[in-house]
């Protein structure tokens, strides 16, 4: 099938890679985001996915709003069978929906309709779930709502961060996707309607979301923890100043901690929880690099009877 890929990030760049090698379609070029400014400098760069298109000679669209009647004209006149899509980033109209014969089918990291939205990885994490996975299905006007072409499963590992998680997901999606276009290509597979129990949404995830609550229990502390990793990042105040939480661990055998409250040892810093205390193992003061928690410890010179989040 001839293909228009659109994607933005690099989550979205081993689905791109995937098409291309597969040698069954052809990928006629890639639909990405606008450059956006980065680094201290504020240049502008071109997204994962369009610097990938270009390395591989592929043609680049990049319209401002997928309704741009320029980028529509292009994409009636490259005619695609199908446009496969990850983490592409903006709304697409119906106008844009009805161009390709096979429509626009989204690979979404999640077992829809399980958390259906923008942050599904984050939002598993958090929620303490043990098995995810990825799903591609047609899109359609509403949220993630379309129905379902294919699956594949991914267990959670207790240590994984979301930004773990999505690196595996977007590798195993990857296969997904490419499968799913030989499927439809060749007739062998049909979109069956999502079920109408199990939704759960997953909105993005903002900084107030990232921001821990000691009150509640040492699992959830950590998982938020973890799930907010690498972003928006978890973050708590110490001394009237943000500290990032890279990474905690629970201690089950550590009860006797008020929530928020600090104890330093010699070479462990413990809070105390709504539950158990976890372990600071990594954290990040503001302005700072990351730094090992009984490093960062040390340079504050923290009293007794301190706490976090007050």
């Amino acid at each position: 099938m001839k293909l228009v890929f659109a994607g933005t990030p690099e989550v979205a760049v081993p689905a791109l890679d995937a098409l291309v090698a597969s040698g069954r379609h052809e990928v006629a070029a890639v639909v990405t985001r606008p450059d956006a400014p980065a680094g201290r400098g504020r240049r502008l760069v071109a997204s994962p996915v369009a610097q990938r298109a270009e390395e591989a000679g592929i043609e680049v669209l990049k319209p401002n709003r997928p309704r741009d009647e320029e980028f529509l004209a292009r994409l009636r006149e490259i005619g695609p069978d199908c446009c496969p899509v990850v983490a592409y980033g903006a709304l697409l109209p119906r106008v844009a929906l009805d161009v390709p014969v096979h429509g626009w089918v989204n690979l979404h990291f999640s077992l829809l309709p399980a958390w259906r939205g923008a942050a599904p990885v984050q939002h598993s994490i958090m929620a303490g779930d043990e098995i995810t996975g990825a799903s591609t299905f047609l899109i359609e006007e509403g949220l993630d709502s379309g129905p379902v072409y294919g699956t594949v499963t991914e267990e959670i590992r207790a240590t994984d961060t979301s930004g773990d998680l999505l690196t595996r997901l977007a590798f195993a999606g990857a296969g997904l996707l490419a499968a799913t276009m030989d499927g439809i290509e060749d007739g062998s597979l049909k979109a069956v309607p999502q079920p109408t129990e199990g939704i759960t949404q997953a909105p993005k995830i903002t900084v107030e979301d990232a921001r821990i609550d000691w009150a509640t229990p040492a699992l959830r502390v950590d998982r938020v923890v973890r799930g907010c990793t690498p972003a928006p990042g978890a973050w708590t105040t110490f001394r009237g100043e943000r500290l990032k939480l890279v990474q905690v661990v629970p201690v089950p055998e550590r009860t006797e901690l008020a929530p928020g409250a600090l104890e330093v040892g010699k070479n462990n810093v413990y809070v105390g929880t709504g539950s158990y205390a976890v372990e600071l193992l990594w954290v990040q003061a503001q302005g700072k690099k990351p730094m090992r928690a009984a490093d960062w410890a040390r340079g504050v010179r923290i009293s007794s009877g301190e706490s976090v989040g007050n």
